[in-house]
């Protein structure tokens, strides 16, 4: 599987936190190539089982792996004389909205775009200042008879936006949070089908992740796994961010270690990560993650749980962006601590 591929395919679809079914479906094609079982639960996760050889007693342990595939968006609050007023969808970062292509999942997808008053006709304060949500507006170009029959509140917007190969092995892109995670998740499932090894593995595209972590606590119920790992973004080194706050972006997964993680889970995915050569880093979190790790965690009677991120510029815009070496390289410490 190339990854830029399978990126391009995934993050230029759609799927705001309650309407993943656009990319679910990519998601589950893409696992059926690698995995025994394919299904999506009442919620809408994607759940892929791989099954193991089982250990001596018979027993099949089972051990879960989670990534987000929902993205941040926007839904329409009002059709205004030929406009449409929105809200935000999870955090989205409001001062990248402006001058921004969209596509209206109304009765069919209408292009549009965002606008706002020009500012030859604002005050010097409102110059100053970032155009707040309220101000924003979007424009498909029909008139409101038209727009009323095409659009309805609550009709769900995503920013459209081309994945852009950079240099180095840089990828750029909408919803690389957390879609990144999804790719190196089915960069493990691929390794795994040509490894052996004994405990069944779920891997689980989950929703609403960015409106509560809805679909890890459903999936990670329904599943009941004996050890969860889930797989997000964190922040990648960039101007202006303290460095004790960020990764090195191309340095390999940075593991997880803190009190949402099980120490001894923590300590085997170091140990296979330096006996098979994988950079990594250690991302020390004292608190709560905010990530599916914190959901999975205290599902059921508690599971052992680890949290692999993937280092990620730009968080929460349209431009995020991902060295493509990371994800490979995370998809390959899961296979191999399975394994």
């Amino acid at each position: 599987m190339k990854v830029a591929e399978f990126l391009k395919r995934i993050t230029e679809a759609s799927g705001v936190s309650g309407a993943e079914s656009e990319v679910a479906g990519i998601v589950a094609e893409t696992f059926r190539s690698f995995a025994d079982e394919v299904h999506s639960d009442a919620l809408g996760n994607v759940i892929a089982l791989k099954r193991g050889e089982g250990l001596a007693s018979g027993e099949h342990p089972r051990v879960m792996l989670a990534g987000h595939m929902d993205e941040i968006g926007l839904m329409v609050t009002k059709v205004e004389e030929g406009f449409l007023r929105f809200t935000t969808v999870g955090g989205f970062d409001v001062r990248t909205l402006l001058g921004q292509e969209v596509l209206v999942h109304g009765r069919r997808p209408l292009r549009g775009v965002i606008g706002c008053r020009p500012p030859h006709v604002l005050t010097p304060e409102e110059n100053r200042r970032v155009v707040p949500l309220q101000d924003l507006f979007i424009d498909v170009g029909y008139g409101p008879e038209v727009l009323r029959e095409l659009v309805r509140v609550g009709d769900f917007v995503t920013v459209r936006r081309q994945q852009i190969e950079l240099g180095g092995g840089r990828i750029a892109a909408k919803a690389l949070d957390d879609r990144a995670a999804v790719a190196a998740i089915a960069l493990c499932l691929e390794r795994l089908t040509k490894r052996r090894h004994q405990w069944d593995v779920y891997a689980v595209a989950t929703v609403q992740e960015e409106v509560g972590l809805r679909g890890a606590i459903t999936s990670a119920f329904g599943v009941a796994p004996q050890l969860g790992i889930a797989i997000d973004v964190t922040f990648g080194n960039q101007p202006g961010v303290p460095e004790h706050e960020t990764v090195e972006m191309g340095g390999g997964p940075p593991i997880g270690l803190g009190p949402n993680f099980h120490p001894k889970v923590h300590e085997r995915l170091v140990e296979t990560a330096k006996a098979l050569e994988i950079p990594y880093q250690i991302d020390p979190i004292p608190g709560r993650s905010g990530t599916d790790a914190w959901a999975i965690q205290v599902t059921r009677e508690g599971i052992p749980t680890a949290l692999l991120s993937i280092p990620l510029r730009y968080m929460h815009t349209p431009i995020e962006t991902v060295d493509s070496r990371d994800i490979e390289r995370t998809g390959h410490l899961m296979a191999e601590f399975i394994c």
